[in-house]
């Protein structure tokens, strides 16, 4: 269940947001060794341990330079959402607090940084039954059919969603089934935000969408060249239903085709870096009109404003531009 909280937890923090291969990780990690900080992951896929490589999660010998919190600590069998997160980095936060060090929140997820800054709705969790129901009816009637339904009892949550979105469809869906009000409603009874808008650091990386393309498709290469394939293969041998939100990551769709055979895998490749390229930009286009408060920097200039932003917030009166 949802904590309400009070107010900010962190007193200061830096969060770091960004498309995906935008170099979000390694300017997190240079920054917590420069600070004493800590690495929080803020990324709706990296949390599940089945899925290091596919997901770009920050590999053994990085998180033995600093310390690395909700990385990898969830099975791919768990349903994780938005709430789960903001209370696990709730705990996280006070930690940190009562330790005097800085929080380093990184990751691509924007519902999980909108929920970090400006609170989250405190839906009540669904009981299993309803969740079953709906997800029966999504398998038998077809995510289209459910979004007409949607339609008529939610029009403004349907109108935010695309007819073949089936995990958010449910989850428009099964809010209604279990507390008779859509998710709309809710909003306005909600837990505060966990950081101080006014001593918090946030920046969105926005590199070169040429270059960010380029980066996007060699990276994918280079996670099938270190076993992303076995570790889909080690995924799909656990026969998880279909709707688990770790057999929707980058990827793990198309590879997923190519080992059972329905498309050759360099096509299967292809696809996935098709796929991601769409999706980093809505990653754009989402972050400039959901939390435009995130200044939008190239990598390039990533040193100088980071040593201009610390400073007025006292995180470091003597960084210099040599990140």
């Amino acid at each position: 269940m949802l904590n309400l909280r009070e107010g900010p937890r962190a007193q200061r923090a830096v969060l770091i947001a960004g498309p995906t291969a935008s170099g979000k990780s390694a300017l997190a990690l240079a920054l917590a060794e420069r600070h004493g900080g800590i690495i929080v992951n803020a990324d709706s896929m990296q949390v599940y341990r089945d899925l290091r490589i596919i997901t770009a999660r920050p590999m053994p010998e990085d998180e033995a330079r600093v310390p690395h919190r909700l990385y990898g600590h969830m099975d791919a069998g768990t349903t994780y959402s938005v709430g789960h997160w903001i209370n696990d980095v709730g705990r996280v936060l006070d930690d940190v607090a009562a330790r005097g060090t800085l929080p380093i929140l990184v990751g691509g997820t924007g519902l999980y940084f909108k929920a970090l800054t400006r609170g989250l709705a405190a839906v009540p969790p669904i009981p299993p039954q309803v969740r079953s129901g709906v997800r029966a009816r999504l398998a038998a009637e077809g995510a289209a059919a459910l979004h007409a339904e949607l339609a008529r009892r939610d029009p403004e949550g349907a109108s935010a969603l695309r007819p073949g979105d089936g995990v958010r469809i449910i989850r428009a869906l099964e809010v209604i089934e279990a507390t008779g009000r859509p998710l709309s409603a809710w909003h306005g009874v909600a837990m505060a935000p966990l950081v101080d808008p006014a001593r918090t650091v946030k920046i969105f990386l926005a590199p070169d969408r040429v270059e960010l393309k380029a980066r996007i498709g060699a990276r994918f290469d280079a996670m099938v060249t270190a076993g992303a394939l076995e570790e889909v293969r080690a995924l799909d041998a656990r026969g998880l239903d279909p709707l688990q939100p770790a057999l929707k990551a980058h990827g793990v769709p198309w590879l997923r085709r190519a080992l059972s055979g329905e498309m050759p895998l360099p096509e299967a490749i292809e696809a996935s870096k098709r796929d991601t390229w769409r999706y980093t930009k809505r990653q754009f286009t989402w972050f400039r009109h959901q939390l435009p408060d995130f200044a939008w920097v190239a990598p390039n200039d990533v040193p100088a404003m980071i040593t201009e932003a610390l400073t007025p917030v006292s995180l470091d009166s003597t960084a210099d531009a040599s990140l």
